[in-house]
């Protein structure tokens, strides 16, 4: 029995009931620490979006910096080419965005329409039962008072602009400073450190800027390449509102496994509103996306940087869904991987206090 207490799986055991006791207080004392939560995610957006910037732009500041290029001069030179591409893609793109959303919001009647169609033909047909027929009528219900319920919200948080205007415009010169005294912020952080561990400290930063630069950087790429393969897709099979569609499949495929599906409702629930075959090939191309994101895509530009098993990913995005909402689900997985370095470096200081 002693045998079994000293074994690494009751050490396993154990971090995992810590674990699952740290998350169980976390959920009851919620009301306390959510309010907190708010209020610091006010303060810190603009730096954790600038942070994001810098990070996948800093590569190529660096890269500019050792080809005797001015740190500040490179920032420069890559703000005037990157606010250059993104006006031109934008007047491109912004004007065919917003009439394939004004042409939605004109056809809503229409869709309305179809669904209650649909649901029409369905309660017509006496061997499907009444229990489905009334769960059909009782989600579309739930799904319009949603929608209408999103609308009401976002009517009355108008007032906010404000702030997101403000936040808009700060993060440029957050994310230009952070680029520019890089290396000055990691020597102010590394003073702060006694001499004694300040090697540690700088190899445990190391790690964490590695982990967090490849992930950041590599998921930016992965869902703008996922983004552009579903626009082609839906534009191939002929769907509406393609690029509408497609931005939204990009924008969850942050999400790790459980993005894209949410990115391919939209689609799925329009496509039913057409046909059941659009539906059959939106699926089919999304599908596609996701065999190609999966096998070729993600390990190609993302790799196995973070090292994490499926099943911590997964734990990851359920803690993190259950503590801060879809916020949590973005964050949840990079937040993990820099606690799984920590972790391991303190694990790795302590078996060498032990063995020295």
């Amino acid at each position: 029995m002693n045998h079994f207490y000293k074994s690494r799986v009751f050490s396993i055991m154990i971090h995992i009931l810590l674990g699952l006791l740290i998350l169980l207080v976390l959920l009851k004392i919620r009301p306390i620490w959510l309010g907190i939560y708010h209020f610091l995610l006010e303060i810190l957006a603009p730096f954790i979006i600038a942070m994001i910037i810098s990070y996948v732009l800093n590569p190529v500041v660096s890269l500019l910096n050792a080809r005797k290029v001015p740190r500040t001069v490179a920032v420069l030179l890559i703000y005037a080419v990157f606010i250059v591409s993104t006006t031109v893609i934008l007047m491109n793109l912004i004007p065919m965005f917003i009439n394939q959303l004004n042409e939605f919001n004109e056809h809503i009647p229409q869709l309305e329409m179809k669904a209650q169609g649909v649901v029409d033909t369905m309660n017509s047909m006496q061997f499907v039962p009444d229990t489905i027929r009334t769960g059909i009528n009782q989600s579309l219900m739930k799904l319009e008072n949603g929608v209408s319920h999103a609308i009401s919200k976002y009517i009355d948080g108008i007032g906010s602009t404000i702030n997101m205007i403000f936040i808009a415009f700060i993060v440029p010169f957050l994310a230009f400073y952070m680029l520019k005294d890089f290396q000055l912020i990691e020597k102010t952080v590394l003073a702060t450190v006694p001499k004694a561990k300040r090697k540690q400290v700088y190899k445990l930063l190391m790690d964490i800027d590695t982990a967090l630069g490849n992930y950041i950087r590599g998921q930016f790429l992965v869902c703008v390449i996922i983004g552009i393969l579903a626009y082609l897709g839906y534009w191939l099979v002929g769907m509406p509102y393609a690029l509408l569609l497609a931005c939204l499949v990009a924008v969850f495929n942050i999400i790790p496994y459980l993005g894209p599906f949410f990115g391919a409702a939209p689609a799925l629930i329009m496509a039913s509103t057409i046909s059941f075959k659009m539906v059959l090939m939106v699926a089919v191309v999304n599908a596609v996306c996701q065999i190609l994101e999966g096998n070729v895509i993600s390990p190609q530009v993302v790799g196995r940087s973070l090292k994490m098993h499926p099943l911590l990913i997964i734990f990851a995005l359920l803690a993190g869904g259950e503590i801060a909402g879809v916020i949590g689900l973005i964050l949840a997985v990079p937040l993990f991987a820099v606690i799984k370095v920590i972790v391991q470096h303190v694990f790795q200081y302590y078996v060498h206090r032990r063995t020295t």
